[in-house]
């Protein structure tokens, strides 16, 4: 975050990262065994983590599940999807695979078997009404150029990009609310054969222009950096190793708001890293969306084996409507915050986390912590 002196204005800065980088191929990986296992058996207790690197990845981590999962094929199918097919990318979805996986610790599983929470930690969950998404305005704007980078190489319309990106946005704020868009950065892998004026003006007006239009803001060409080396060709693994769980501030609010610390693909919801963190989503984004505050920001804590938080604040950055009192009892009365609640009432033991592995976790439909009640 950078701060301008004058007047009262600053300015923000929020990244993305396209389906195609390597951190988000693992995170995809980890998502897609989860809902794998969930489709067969919704008690699997899951935790997998996923490396890739030039011509190899390693799965490791804990499961425990009746269904019978085909580990290889499943990351397979996600690295063929994202279309890692080429040889010539130095990574393909018929990568030597290594799979080191076994079951859960007991001495954890002692403290789920009784719902309690699976893991310790505190987590926490934002939102603004300066969206319609209820969703910082940067964070939202590179989720959407991710997904138009993606879209125009998927579709074929722009042939000669290739898997792997990211995006960053810089917006000027005034007051508290975002007025412009200051500089767009964009760093996409293409073939050899394309200029990179030719890559810079076809994404200025098919991604960048496309997208800020939606939100009545535009840029200049010249706000524009296209690959700040002026070279990328290759992208993936071999030019940078992934993990799971690496991209916890692209997945969450874009530097926005306070993290936990706990990544959330490759877990099953009784890790309330996951759960947790879209259980204060849910409560944050219902305040704001019924008015009792412009922003707001929820803290949980809990400990292995808590059925309770430890710990359940909420912040709203002196934009409260509403008492305190009368906020606490709102959120009381939408969701119960221990871990069987949270499950219950966000029906969370079934397959839909791959979706989120890819554009950040919050701030898109489908999702039930982005569900606003009616009351």
């Amino acid at each position: 975050m950078l701060l301008l002196k004058e007047k009262n204005m600053k300015t923000y800065t929020s990244e993305s990262v396209c389906s195609g980088h390597p951190d988000k191929i693992c995170d995809q990986i980890s998502d897609a065994i989860l809902d794998e296992a969930l489709k067969k058996d919704k008690f699997s207790r899951v935790a997998v983590e996923t490396m890739v690197s030039k011509n190899f990845v390693a799965l490791a981590g804990e499961v425990t599940t009746k269904a019978k999962l085909k580990y290889k094929s499943i990351a397979r199918k996600v690295i063929y999807d994202l279309g890692f097919k080429n040889k010539k990318l130095g990574f393909t979805y018929k990568s030597p695979i290594v799979v080191k996986i076994h079951t859960q610790s007991p001495e954890i599983a002692l403290g789920v078997d009784k719902l309690g929470a699976g893991d310790q930690g505190m987590m926490y969950g934002y939102a603004t009404d300066e969206t319609k998404e209820y969703m910082p305005m940067p964070i939202m704007i590179a989720h959407k150029l991710a997904m138009k980078i993606d879209e125009l190489r998927e579709t074929r319309r722009l042939p000669y990009l290739r898997p792997d990106g990211k995006t960053q946005v810089t917006m000027a704020y005034e007051n508290g609310k975002p007025i412009s868009v200051k500089m767009v950065v964009l760093a996409v892998p293409h073939s050899e054969e394309v200029k990179l004026e030719e890559v810079k003006e076809e994404l200025y007006k098919n991604v960048v222009v496309n997208v800020l239009t939606g939100y009545g803001l535009k840029i200049k060409k010249e706000q524009l950096i296209v690959n700040g080396t002026g070279v990328w060709h290759i992208g993936g693994p071999v030019s940078d190793t992934g993990v799971t769980g690496r991209k916890i501030v692209v997945d969450s609010y874009g530097s926005f708001a306070h993290v936990g610390g706990g990544c959330f693909s490759g877990k099953d919801p009784t890790k309330v890293d996951r759960s947790g963190a879209y259980a204060a989503r849910f409560l944050a984004k219902n305040i704001v969306a019924h008015g009792l505050a412009k922003k707001c920001e929820v803290r949980l804590a809990y400990f292995i084996g808590a059925r309770k938080p430890v710990m359940q604040e909420v912040e709203t950055f002196g934009t409260t409507k509403k008492s305190d009192k009368v906020i606490r009892s709102f959120m009381d009365k939408i969701l119960d915050t221990s871990l069987s609640g949270i499950l219950e009432g966000l029906d969370l033991r079934r397959p839909i986390y791959f979706k989120t592995a890819s554009y950040g976790h919050f701030g898109r439909d489908g999702f039930p912590w982005e569900k606003i009640i009616n009351l």
